[in-house]
């Protein structure tokens, strides 16, 4: 809808569209690489190279099965023309941004001085960064005083339930000493008799 409304002959500018810290998806095409084997193709682990196997350290090996299918089905990795194919980056993040000049963090696909489509997108990193954010820092100082909240609210509870307890246990003792006080009169009342 963008590129329509555009009069032909518009210069646009990159510090216009992208600023740092955009994550980005990068299209090329890749370098070419000529007729490559499988070990450099594939990463074919190649035969052994003892036992005398003079002649099989970087060959594919068998490539089918027995009767049933009975053909070798396609797309079965094997040597071939490597490279020059087109290739997509994702998840590239924007350094820096200039008239001339677009910075761009990771790998781009392609031989220098080789045209690469740039694309905006919203994708989120699927790696973890090295450092954390001020953000992260503080709110994990905050995490603690969140918890010694909790414990003072616990001491609250403790100190009121205390007091309950020293309330209770005052009581008790004036219930015993008038029981003791009948005893006592009891006593004195039997011996008195």
């Amino acid at each position: 809808g963008e590129v329509s409304s555009l009069a032909l002959g518009t210069v646009l500018k990159a510090t216009e569209v992208f600023k740092p810290g955009d994550v980005v998806k990068v299209t090329g095409v890749s370098k070419g690489k000529g007729f490559a084997g499988g070990v450099q193709r594939y990463h074919f682990k190649g035969g052994p190279r003892t036992h005398g196997q003079s002649d099989r350290e970087r060959a594919p090996g068998s490539i089918g099965q027995t009767t049933t299918p009975g053909r070798v089905y396609k797309g079965k990795r094997m040597a071939g023309r490597m490279g020059h194919n087109t290739k997509t980056v994702s998840n590239l993040q924007i350094v820096s941004v200039t008239d001339e000049n677009l910075m761009i963090k990771g790998l781009v696909p392609g031989a220098i001085n080789s045209y690469v489509k740039i694309e905006k997108t919203t994708e989120a990193k699927k790696f973890v960064p090295l450092f954390e954010d001020k953000k992260e820092e503080q709110a994990a100082v905050e995490e603690p005083k969140e918890e010694n909240v909790q414990t003072e609210q616990v001491q609250e509870v403790a100190a009121e339930a205390s007091e309950k307890v020293e309330a209770v246990s005052e009581e008790k003792p004036e219930g015993k000493e008038s029981a003791d006080a009948k005893a006592m009169a009891d006593k004195e009342e039997d011996a008195g008799k």
